[in-house]
């Protein structure tokens, strides 16, 4: 039995109302994702992955997955689920028709993710790096490249990895030392230790294709003279089935805190053929298309896990009793979800992960439109705010995922700590989203470093907050100057650390760049979850749709900019507090 309910209700809500699905049906190419259809879309996925991979997901974290005479083993029932899920049709859902994929936007497959995540993070790992590598592959692979591998990928009947991390190169990727030698035949032989390779070998396909980065002879020190290469734990044969087992071995796997049911292997190549992607020394550069595609993904690791993070405690706090609140009749117990704390912590779990998500959908929106929108200029524009967005996504929607998944644990109490419930599997899980995918603390840096510098992008977001803040105003003003003050703390900030970093104080703009991304994300959150009440207010006077539904999201969206978004005032002053005082402590 599956304990997950699919949030289907708020997932049409986003989809329909907080960003404009009606909007991306009229994108080339994706007028059949109209809102019937894609009610229907969702509501299938929904009962697979409640059904068929939720009930993997506790199980798969008991037994995990190990290594076996140099192979990987996947828990019982892992290899089943995945067939049906090939077979359901799920792997490709939002990718191109052309190899096999489904064609729908990327909005609508963020919810077909979002499931699969909330079902079972651990196996949903394998299938985010073959998406990763499939747009590697599609934007830089050559055609013979692209017609032997992307419709195997695009189907899942072969997976994907990504191979940056060395034990001596972590984050400084440019540290690496695996070589690649060219050999006469064109092809390469790569030799080297990965480590950290997330389904880095597995027993669910017939094939893994191993995106795999190194240095050519002669090639520039650091990132620039990396390159990237295609290495399949099967060389293709002359009709390009799997053939020959090419040269590495799975080392050993990690032992970690959370998603045991995950391989991540060290793996060590020892003159493996390799096929080089693209160009020599362009190996970061397509690396950061698998990247960028990945970090949202993580991203929404943090709505998924904290969805069901909520779901276990929300139960919980309906069934146990506890204490006694004020006016209860002596001798009886309370339950726990009538006690005004348990309560705020519930709420503080909905409305963030109601602000996440739409943060979420409004980010894969925006991939629609840079995508696939006719206009050049809407393109670019869409482009720029993805760029923008990305980092935010990653490391806001991760942090808070955390967070939401810790106050699953205590509204348990003591259980939460036990195993048994299962509330502390959503917390070891998720704490490995705000590390992996370029750290938080690097992805704050990307955001003040160098998507600060595109001025019109930052001022444009900021313009759409302003005008939120004037259609709110006509309606409730209270809530309207909550957001009107975030907005404005937002723009201080952001003009504070372009000063410094116009003059060359990058410390100061450094280290406020945490607290700078939190300020942003919760500012993002704070304006959506304003377009969520407008939204709701809208249908409920209208009387469109369910009135109890619209009254929750009301309530929500209020007790979010009420009470989380005045947040925002207390993290500016850590954006523009510079670095002398965190050099002055004594460590």
């Amino acid at each position: 039995m599956s304990d997950y309910t699919p949030p289907l209700a708020d997932l049409e809500f986003v989809l329909n109302h907080v960003t404009d699905l009606t909007a991306v049906a009229k994108l080339n190419g994706f007028q059949h994702a109209d809102p019937e259809t894609v009610s229907g879309v969702l509501a299938e996925a929904g009962r697979f992955f409640s059904q068929v991979i939720a009930p993997t997901n506790r199980p798969g974290d008991l037994e995990g997955s190990r290594l076996v005479d140099g192979s990987v083993r996947t828990p019982d029932g892992f290899k089943e689920a995945y067939a049906k899920y090939l077979a359901a049709g799920w792997a490709g859902v939002h990718l191109s028709e052309t190899w096999g994929g489904g064609g729908m936007p990327l909005l609508v497959g963020m919810g077909v993710h979002e499931m699969f995540k909330s079902s079972n993070l651990a196996l949903s790992l394998c299938t985010m790096l073959t998406q990763a590598s499939i747009d590697a592959l599609t934007e830089h692979g050559s055609p013979e490249q692209q017609a032997l591998y992307l419709e195997k990928l695009v189907t899942g009947e072969w997976s994907g990895t990504m191979c940056l991390t060395e034990p001596h190169a972590g984050s400084d990727v440019g540290a690496l030392t695996t070589r690649a030698v060219q050999q006469d035949d064109g092809t390469y032989r790569i030799t080297g230790q990965k480590i950290f390779i997330t389904w880095g070998d597995q027993d669910l396909t017939d094939n893994i294709i191993h995106l795999v980065l190194a240095r050519a002879p002669g090639a520039a020190p650091g990132t620039k003279g990396i390159s990237l290469f295609l290495v399949p734990k099967f060389l293709p044969n002359a009709s390009g089935a799997p053939g020959e087992r090419n040269s590495y071995e799975v080392v050993s796997l990690e032992h970690k805190l959370g998603i045991h049911a995950s391989p991540t292997c060290v793996l060590e190549f020892d003159e493996a053929v390799g096929y080089l992607v693209g160009e020599e020394q362009q190996g970061m550069r397509y690396m950061f298309t698998m990247m960028n595609t990945a970090r949202i993904e993580v991203g929404a690791e943090g709505v998924a896990v904290g969805e069901r993070a909520y779901q276990r405690a929300l139960a919980y706090a309906k069934e146990r009793p506890q204490g006694r609140t004020v006016g209860a009749e002596p001798g009886e117990s309370s339950l726990i979800i009538e006690h005004p704390d348990v309560r705020r912590m519930l709420l503080t779990m909905r409305a963030e992960i109601e602000a996440m998500r739409a943060l979420l959908y409004t980010t894969a929106f925006s991939v629609d439109h840079h995508r696939h929108a006719d206009d050049p200029d809407v393109r670019a524009f869409h482009g720029d705010r993805v760029a923008l967005l990305t980092p935010i996504v990653k490391a806001w929607l991760t942090d808070r995922g955390v967070q939401i998944a810790s106050l699953g644990i205590q509204i348990h109490g003591g259980m939460g700590y036990v195993e048994e419930t299962g509330a502390a599997q959503f917390y070891r899980d998720i704490r490995i989203s705000p590390i992996y995918e370029g750290t938080n603390g690097i992805q704050a840096i990307d955001l003040v470093l160098r998507k600060l510098s595109n001025g019109e992008a930052m001022a444009a977001l900021f313009e759409e907050m302003e005008a939120t803040v004037t259609d709110l105003g006509a309606a409730e003003t209270t809530l309207a100057d909550h957001l009107a003050d975030a907005v404005a703390a937002g723009q201080r900030a952001t003009a504070w650390l372009r000063a410094r970093l116009a003059t060359g104080e990058h410390d100061d703009a450094l280290a406020g760049a945490t607290p700078f991304l939190e300020l942003m994300g919760t500012l993002s959150g704070g304006w959506l979850m304003a377009r969520s009440w407008l939204a709701a207010d809208s249908l409920f006077s209208s009387r469109q749709g369910d009135e109890e539904f619209l009254t929750a999201k009301k309530a929500t969206a209020a007790f979010y900019l009420n009470q989380l978004l005045p947040r925002t005032a207390g993290l500016e002053p850590a954006v523009t507090g510079g670095s002398e005082p965190l050099y002055e402590a004594v460590l």
